[in-house]
């Protein structure tokens, strides 16, 4: 069982955690993290006191890796050595020196030289010292814009909603010592470099190894360089063993095999495609027909000349190959990544199944393809290999015809990966929050996945089937996978290559759905929609027209994350007209959108519908049979009640909506807006009725949920307001502590939705009496606005001076009084904290004996009708100011209905009879 500790352990003490959960040793734990065992002995009582368990069994059970962290001494995607690792004995020992006093370390030197095996040994020894594991990641077919989406795989994470991809690589890398190996830079340095920069700025537990034929030229940067192997020792070890493994007999004059590695310059790839020929040439044979290919003795010696001889074994052993070899060969060159015989037979015609199997095993066992065994064989060219392979196609003039194949088949692969999207089993929790996939989907997908998104490179600009097959599927896929903003790129790559308009806006419109579920924003959203519209206009389909306009402007008024800044509400009133004007509003799908945008247009500012006409829409988008709409009108309904302070109603149908989920599709961008926003709201509208036990119960779901669990601090956000509301301190400043890390470690955009939650940390430090740490989370709250002046927001002065006047009342200085009770009865119409706010200001304007104290009682008493918390609070204020033990037993009962145990401890006080009880509660929860 998975313990909780009372205080957050440190991330040497997490990294000591994490050993123990391995079963190492105190001795063994202090040799892998370089520290000394007393050092070890003092994390553990530290980590044996915080968890409350008795010895370090108990602790080693308790001990579970974050979310997607590899276990500690692993690199996720570590390459299965097939063969011997020979010689380079003071390389390796200089690297593994290197990465425990440098953050960035790059292995430089030619392509064949040995870089990436090397790295794969050192990265294997040196992972023990990175407690939370890390990755291997190969970038051989990674184009540009795509090395995030490479790492983020190796790694096991995905983008959620509202969180880029680069945040939540950095949130993983942020948790703790990792080590990360990024093999192959040199055909993508600029962005390596610029990816590399941000994870050291970011991630100060984490180290990189690089490989590359040039330096990444980031500051800091710590060059070894990989020269080609001896020839008289390494080279020649090297030669013997793969000689044997090709012909286990195999032996030779060993000054014969110094000379033929000293003619291949101690290259290792080289050496080991001749080596692959020993077998029916034996040493002598190959060194004779070294000796006659003159490309391996033109020009002189040097660096220069290594490439130079590298390139001629390879165009050595290239032209002893028969012509099917050769054939097949050249044309896999196509493949930027691995691929399986299916792939291989659909793109090279080389013949069948049978055919090409026989042909790949031949190149196998000469070297120029790598077997890659596993549940399904692939096979792929070493980088060095295919760009030879690469020009012996266009040679051939056949380049143009492979390059169709490839899209064929790569537009044929993506759209039976789409197929079976909606054939995916999905792990359902017993609230119905639903989990990633537990198939081998996205295993699939990762295989394929570099090879379709080259395809897609490829294609000319224009109207294409094929093309628009690919980038269609290849969205809906992406989405599925949870790459938002690829995804969203790819609709917008169909979209232009989209055979006809209806396709074009449909793309358009999904790339739309992508943007705001990726990022809260509808200014980008809102273009794609308009360009969807114009197609469709364009095409005279004034019903697709009007159906674009009208969501575009809902989603504007909904989630435009700079109310007015590029989108205005004259102009959202203009396009309604528009939208007006352009469909046929009889029919039921046009009316629930144009219902919609009215409903959202109506009050002229931003989230502000007009209930009946909200109420209309509803009816419209259930005609209309659209769940989506349905959902999206019920926020407007929500939204309304909220404005006019019927914060029951807003919370009752939030519930609405989240019964709706299990009808929106989960991998169908259309749906994708209404999941994120009906999880988000659910929590913010049961805190804003304060019910207490809904609001838990919708941050926990929203954090199983796959499009937001694994956001650094977006779900995790929503939990910490009902947590300290509760009484659960402890806990509400753990989630504080990841969240503000998470937050950090995602470059600390300002956030204001952040600044409850933020508050809601500092209430928990104030109600516990630490007075620095209350005053550091304020400020915090007021940080995360990115605002000057944020203390004056209208959308955090509630909050804010709710926080005040409780926590002025739990320690007595009553010196503000007068100004916090006035700040919090200011009017504050969008806010749905403003209850919170008024019952506090209230009871501490008793407690201070204000001599307008049963005046603010009255004034706050609607808050009580829409509150459970403000309810119960003002009748703890009543209780106090007439002194009615029936009013602060009544309050007792309040707290206890929702789970308010803090506040129910501390009414209990005010009770003679029940004193006792309150003391005994308030220190369980306090641990005082």
């Amino acid at each position: 069982m998975r313990l909780t500790p009372t205080e957050r352990p440190s991330k040497r003490e997490a990294e000591v955690l994490a050993l123990l959960g391995l079963r190492l040793s105190n001795a063994e734990i202090a040799e892998r993290l370089f520290i000394s065992v007393r050092t070890v002995e003092s994390h553990v009582s530290s980590l044996l006191r915080k968890y409350g368990v008795a010895d370090r069994f108990d602790l080693a059970a308790s001990a579970q890796p974050p979310q997607g962290a590899t276990p500690a001494g692993e690199l996720a995607g570590l390459p299965d050595p097939r063969t011997a690792f020979v010689g380079r004995e003071r390389e390796r020992d200089a690297l593994l020196t290197a990465l425990r006093h440098n953050r960035l370390v790059t292995l430089v030197g030619p392509g064949g030289v040995g870089k990436t095996r090397l790295a794969c040994v050192v990265g294997a020894a040196a992972a023990p010292a990175f407690p939370l594991g890390g990755a291997f990641v190969d970038l051989v077919p990674v184009r540009d814009g795509f090395v995030a989406q490479a790492v983020a795989a190796a790694l096991g994470v995905t983008e959620q909603a509202q969180q880029p991809l680069a945040a939540a690589i950095t949130d993983r890398l942020g948790q703790g010592r990792t080590l990360l190996v990024l093999d192959n830079c040199e055909h993508l340095l600029d962005p390596v470099a610029g990816f590399v920069e941000r994870i050291l700025s970011t991630c100060p537990d984490t180290t990189v190894l690089a490989t590359s034929r040039e330096r990444l030229a980031v500051p800091g940067e710590q060059i070894i360089p990989v020269a080609p192997l001896p020839p008289e020792t390494d080279a020649v070890a090297l030669f013997q063993d793969r000689a044997r493994a090709a012909d286990p007999h195999f032996s030779a004059d060993p000054a014969i095999v110094a000379e033929l590695c000293a003619r291949l310059d101690g290259m290792p790839l080289a050496i080991e495609l001749a080596a692959a020929r020993s077998a029916s040439l034996g040493a002598a044979g190959l060194l004779a027909a070294l000796d006659d290919a003159p490309r391996l003795l033109s020009g002189g010696r040097g660096a220069d000349r290594r490439h130079r001889s590298l390139r001629a074994v390879i165009g050595w052993s290239h032209d002893l190959l028969d012509d099917e070899e050769r054939a097949l060969f050249r044309r896999l060159a196509v493949f930027v990544g691995s691929f399986d015989l299916a792939a291989a037979v659909a793109v090279s015609q080389a013949g069948g199944h049978g055919t090409v199997a026989d042909l790949l095993g031949r190149l196998a066992d000469k070297s120029l393809v790598v077997h890659q065994r596993g549940a399904m064989s692939r096979w792929r060219l070493l980088e060095t290999v295919r760009a030879f392979a690469a020009e012996q196609l266009a040679t051939a003039g056949e380049e143009p015809t492979l390059r169709e194949r490839h899209l064929r088949w790569a537009a044929a692969t993506a759209a039976g990966l789409r197929r079976r999207l909606a054939d995916r089993p999905r792990e359902h929790s017993r609230t119905g929050a639903q989990a990633a996939p537990v198939d081998h989907y996205g295993d699939e997908f990762l295989a394929v996945a570099d090879d379709l998104r080259a395809a897609l490179a490829n294609c000319p600009p224009g109207p294409s089937p094929l093309a628009h097959q690919l980038a269609d599927a290849l969205g809906h896929i992406a989405y599925a996978h949870r790459f938002l903003l690829e995804a969203a790129d790819h609709f917008e790559r169909a979209a232009a290559h989209a055979p006809d308009p209806d396709a074009a806006v449909r793309d358009l419109r999904h790339a739309a759905d992508c943007l705001v579920v990726a990022t809260n924003s509808s200014p980008r959203a809102f273009r794609q929609l308009l360009a969807a519209a114009e197609r469709a206009g364009a095409a005279g389909d004034g019903d697709a027209r009007a159906v674009a306009l009208a969501r575009a402007v809902e989603l504007a008024n909904r989630f435009n994350s700079v109310p007015g800044a590029e989108i205005s509400q004259q102009r959202l009133r203009d396009l309604l007209d528009h939208t007006v004007a352009a469909g046929a509003a009889h029919r039921p799908a046009v009316a629930a959108g144009l219902a919609l945008a009215r409903a959202w247009t109506a009050g002229g500012q931003w989230r502000d519908p007009d209930p009946d006409l909200a109420a209309t829409a509803v009816a419209a988008a259930r005609r209309a049979g659209d769940t989506v709409l349905v959902s999206a009108a019920l926020e407007a309904v929500s939204a309304a009640a909220t404005r006019r302070g019927r914060l029951r109603e807003a919370h009752q149908v939030a519930g609405e909506r989240l019964a709706l989920l299990p009808a929106l599709p989960r991998d169908d961008p259309y749906a994708g807006p209404e999941i994120v926003d009906a999880l988000h709201m659910a929590v913010t509208y049961a805190i804003a009725a304060g019910d207490l036990p809904a609001a838990l119960a919708a941050a926990q779901r929203a954090q199983r949920d796959d499009l937001l669990s694994n956001h650094p601090y977006a779900s995790a956000s929503k939990l910490i307001p009902a947590l300290a509301l509760t009484g659960q301190f402890r806990a509400a400043i753990r989630q504080a502590d990841a969240t503000w890390a998470g937050w950090q470690r995602a470059g600390s955009r300002p956030a204001p939705w952040l600044s409850p939650a933020v508050l809601a940390a500092a209430l928990a430090h104030g109600l516990l009496g630490d007075d620095a740490s209350f005053g550091r989370w304020r400020s915090r709250a007021l940080q995360v606005t990115g605002l000057a002046g944020a203390e004056d927001l209208p959308s955090v002065v509630p909050f804010l001076a709710f926080v005040d006047a409780r926590v002025a009342v739990h320690t007595g200085r009553l010196g503000e009084a007068a100004a916090l009770t006035e700040r919090a009865f200011g009017h504050y119409p969008q806010s749905r904290y403003e209850p919170y706010a008024r019952a506090a200001a209230a009871e501490l304007a008793v407690v201070a004996g204000l001599p307008d104290a049963a005046e603010r009682l009255a004034t706050a008493a609607p808050a009580g009708a829409e509150n459970d918390w403000a309810a119960a609070c003002l009748a703890r204020a009543t209780g106090r100011l007439h002194r009615d033990e029936k009013a602060l037993a009544a309050s007792v009962e309040a707290w206890r209905r929702i789970g308010a145990r803090f506040e129910r401890a501390c009414t209990l006080l005010l009770l003679p009879a029940r004193a006792a009880e309150g003391r005994a509660e308030l220190a369980e929860l306090t641990g005082r």
